[in-house]
């Protein structure tokens, strides 16, 4: 057993793909018989508002699913403006030392460093090292590549700054895990260290094969209403009522008050539901027959975790995006692709689930579940960590 810890800049009782991540690693972790600790803000995101119970404090310390969560002040942001963003993120990079004194009593084994964002990232290397501790970088996205690929960011001083950033955090650490082989790859061309591709899927859980509904196609999203997705633009872009189809959306973000406000201004058979739990959402999704998963532009090493979640409910996928998830998509078999973008091609593929009849719909849902049950799921990554002996 190893006494691990992980520092994430989102956990539980956040949304989104970053938070469930630390969350099934952590507790993935947990049932592998060690000792884990999250460190993490208080919680925050999406909104940019610390939440109800948390607000007013500097520090909680409490125990979820027999995971130690230390949760420090944040100062939160939800805006555009690179500089408040560049606050926020500075803010519980120093927080976190708080923690400092407390390990130096009871020294840990290992640190796992969520990046990006890259500055808590950095902050955390520098912990892991003043304690003398083993340290495995866990790089989801690859940043400030991404950004820039998404437009938040151009090239100058600042996107300089964090490529030297992202540079000394992949020097720092001991070991890489990479959500993407593309990110391993881009890893690979700046340092010489060693590398594992760890997905970002969900515990296996068994679920019967769907069955098409009849009547109007019904498509989900479930997620972050924020630029990387671009769902405002899909909904201004697709006539779903003229296609006989209708997108359910749940979720929070930066698009979410004028997507609401578009769907009550037009009838376009598109539905807006808030926020769900997460054993809710997964209620939810598998009343649909189709699961969305839109990527506005083309992120290098981008890999969304909505296409393993939607593999272990068994709801065949409609991947607006490129990229390595395409991929995984169409070697699979378990749904249709289209480029962002794109959005003649996303009314075909629309179009191509509508016509699908139910012998070939189901076949779809069953293989989901089929690759969900024998690779893509938490026990099968985890071990992967221990038989490559980044964890022992």
């Amino acid at each position: 057993m190893e006494k691990i810890v992980i520092i994430s800049n989102y956990y539980p009782p956040e949304m989104g793909a970053a938070a469930n991540r630390i969350k099934n690693l952590a507790e993935g972790l947990i049932n592998k018989g060690n000792d884990v600790t999250v460190i993490c803000p208080l919680p925050n995101y999406p909104q940019g508002k610390i939440f109800k119970n948390y607000k007013n404090k500097f520090f909680v310390s409490e125990t979820v699913n027999n995971v130690k969560v230390k949760r420090f002040w944040i100062f939160p942001s939800k805006s555009t403006n690179a500089f408040i963003r560049l606050l926020s993120m500075l803010s519980f990079s120093w927080a976190l030392w708080f923690s400092f004194f407390s390990f130096l009593r009871k020294k840990p084994d290992v640190f796992i460093v969520q990046s990006p964002p890259l500055l808590v990232a950095f902050s955390g290397l520098i912990l892991s090292k003043f304690l003398g501790c083993k340290n495995i970088l866990n790089v989801s996205d690859i940043w400030p590549l991404s950004a820039l690929e998404l437009g938040v960011i151009k090239k100058g001083f600042f996107y300089s700054l964090l490529e030297k950033v992202e540079k000394v955090n992949y020097k720092l650490a001991d070991k890489i895990v990479g959500q993407s082989e593309e990110t391993i790859s881009h890893i690979n061309k700046l340092v010489q260290k060693d590398f594992l591709v760890y997905r970002n899927v969900s515990d296996y859980e068994e679920y019967q094969p769907k069955e098409k509904s009849n009547g109007n196609l019904k498509i989900v999203y479930a997620g972050l209403l924020g630029y990387a997705q671009g769902v405002l633009k899909v909904c201004k872009q697709i006539n779903f009522k003229e296609l006989d189809a209708e997108l359910h959306i749940y979720g929070a973000g930066m698009e979410e008050e004028e997507l609401k406000k578009f769907i009550k201004d037009k009838e376009s058979n598109i539905f807006f539901h808030g926020i769900k739990n997460s054993k809710e959402i997964k209620e939810e999704i598998r009343k649909y027959d189709v699961g969305f998963v839109p990527l506005k532009n083309k992120i290098y090493g981008a890999v969304p975790s909505k296409i393993f979640e939607l593999m272990q409910l068994g709801v065949p996928v409609l991947f607006f995006g490129e990229g390595e998830g395409v991929n995984i998509i169409e070697r699979e078999g378990i749904g249709f692709t289209c480029n962002s973008g794109d959005f003649s091609n996303l009314k075909k593929s629309i179009i191509s689930y509508i016509d699908l009849n139910k012998v070939d719909y189901k076949k779809l849902s069953k293989r989901s579940l089929s690759i969900h049950k024998h690779e893509y799921n938490l026990e099968n990554q985890l071990n992967k960590l221990f038989e490559n002996n980044f964890i022992k």
